[in-house]
């Protein structure tokens, strides 16, 4: 059974708000950064804020991706040159967050949950700020779904170059949200061989991989619920961060995220469905045995009184009544075909009433 990352709040009780703390799992920060319009695109990995500061303020739109958050005094340097919220920066680095969209004075704060690939088992924090000519986000650790967005930039491909940096917000999101949808196919698919295993070869352990299975769906739905939330508040927003014909696009991603809602709590309830089919084939592969161990006693009840009544014994010369067939030639092959012929019998009626033989001739 895989195991659960726990968050943990590590800002010290009482601490003055904005305090930041880093966690000493945090992976090395690196900043890389795409500037770009729709003639020039400028991509870089820069070393210094100094040089990120002359990005910042060139021509066009400036996307800036920090990986890691493990360099606490680089992250307040970035939040300093672009004029963050010290309660903000702080979301950023205490990585327990739910989605949500906060407006500042002069830029949006936007905290979604992503999966880093189709193969993983957890989702990582993603905070977001959008400002008028620029997007700024913070990554956990390497890796994410962004490869897509990076693709439209360096190709020209459709308008994304053409457009603002609420756009480009919107691109990020879209792509973070459409990377459920490979995780979910994959889980779709296990959970349809749970299926067919429950009810062909129902064991201990497939219980542990139902629960392990609803676990995983559990923390998907707390990672995508509150994102519906996030993105209706986006497309409302009134701050003049996005402008209306993003707004279209917002609504797709919304359109997206009750999709992935509804096939989680559908998957969800097949996997509540599950544990009951499994029970139900333990409880009919015991009715099976039972039924079988029922029939074979049974059998043996009129057998085993006939092989007792034979076995008592009695003196035939004392009485022409006790047991005259202990004398006879053929006596003990007429127990033994008695013994048959009772057994034959209670087959028979055991058939004719359906309780052996017919379900399996009704199955093929």
């Amino acid at each position: 059974m895989a195991k659960r990352r726990i968050h943990r709040k590590r800002t010290p009780v009482g601490a003055a708000p904005g305090t930041l703390v880093v966690d000493p799992a945090s992976s090395p920060t690196k900043i890389d950064f795409f500037r770009y319009d729709s003639q020039d695109l400028v991509e870089k990995h820069a070393t210094s804020v100094e040089a990120l500061g002359k990005a910042v303020g060139g021509r066009g739109v400036t996307w800036i991706n920090v990986n890691g958050l493990a360099d606490i005094a680089l992250i307040e340097q970035v939040g300093e040159l672009l004029g963050l919220h010290r309660l903000a920066l702080e979301d950023v680095v205490n990585v327990h967050q739910r989605p949500k969209v906060e407006e500042f004075d002069d830029h949006l704060f936007i905290v979604i949950r992503m999966l880093p690939n189709s193969t993983a088992s957890e989702t990582e924090q993603v905070s977001m700020f959008l400002g008028k000519e620029y997007v700024l986000t913070f990554q956990e650790k390497p890796g994410d779904a962004f490869e897509s967005v990076r693709q439209r930039l360096r190709q020209h491909k459709g308008s994304i170059r053409s457009l603002g940096a609420d756009y480009l917000a919107y691109a990020l999101l879209d792509a973070a949200i459409d990377g459920y949808f490979p995780a979910l196919e994959r889980r779709g698919e296990d959970i349809e061989h749970l299926e067919d295993l429950v009810v062909a070869q129902p064991n201990q352990n497939l219980v542990s991989v139902i629960h392990e299975t609803k676990r995983d769906l559990l923390d998907l739905r707390r990672a995508v619920w509150p994102q519906r939330e996030m993105l209706n508040a986006l497309m409302r927003q009134e701050g003049g961060f996005i402008e209306d014909k993003t707004r279209v696009y917002l609504r797709d991603c919304y359109d997206h995220t009750i999709q992935l809602i509804d096939i989680i709590e559908t998957y969800r309830e097949i996997c509540s469905s599950l544990i009951e089919i499994y029970l139900s084939s333990l409880s009919n592969r015991m009715n099976e045995i039972m039924k079988v161990l029922t029939i074979v006693a049974t059998i043996f009840i009129p057998l085993s009184f006939i092989a007792g009544v034979y076995g008592m014994n009695f003196d035939v010369k004392a009485s022409p009544w006790n047991m005259p067939e202990l004398t006879w030639t053929w006596g003990y092959p007429f127990a033994l075909g008695l013994m048959l012929s009772v057994a034959a019998g209670l087959l028979f009626i055991f058939y004719r009433r359906g309780w052996i033989g017919r379900s399996s001739r009704s199955r093929e």
